[in-house]
């Protein structure tokens, strides 16, 4: 798996945008944070539950010039239908990129190569491209966006943050 400190790979592939297909590049969004998503599959139960948490905070994100990309090994065109029949997905706020060839999952090292789909992973990288933050759960297991957010606040303070630390409390002097 990449590890914190690493540049993330670059990659380039399809993605659904509100409902149009798009070719999207990791460095499109060079100085800016990312917040990188991936799920299991198209069609399943916790997937949506995440992807519209992660939707519904799009703006919290963005208020602290992040951007959020999710997604999976499904093709763009499973992230269409999908998004089409499931009421709570419709009108998403980010992108969902397709790594259908799986070489995206693969170079971070969260491909479950058995079940050919990628392990539930979630990554923040900085402006610079480099990797500052993974979360990765089973695949059984749904995440929480608010604390992605609270991490992604944590690392914009570049100090030392304690634990449970809340945008606004203080941090750490040494």
């Amino acid at each position: 798996m990449i590890q914190i400190g690493q540049k993330a790979p670059e990659f380039e592939c399809k993605a659904l945008v509100g409902t149009e297909f798009k070719s999207i590049k990791l460095s499109d969004y060079k100085g800016k944070w990312v917040c990188l998503y991936f799920y299991p599959l198209d069609f399943t139960f916790v997937c949506p539950t995440e992807i519209k948490a992660f939707s519904d905070m799009v703006p919290e994100f963005e208020d602290r010039d992040c951007v959020v990309l999710g997604g999976s090994c499904d093709s763009e065109f499973s992230h269409l239908g999908w998004v089409n029949s499931k009421s709570e997905l419709k009108d998403l706020k980010h992108p969902l990129i397709s790594d259908y060839t799986k070489q995206i999952s693969a170079s971070l090292g969260i491909l479950d190569a058995a079940k050919g789909v990628s392990h539930r992973a979630t990554f923040l990288i900085d402006p610079e491209g480099i990797v500052r933050f993974i979360y990765v759960t089973d695949l059984n297991v749904g995440r929480s966006p608010d604390e992605v957010i609270r991490v992604l606040d944590a690392l914009q303070t570049d100090e030392l943050c304690p634990c449970n630390w809340k945008k606004g409390a203080e941090t750490i002097s040494v």
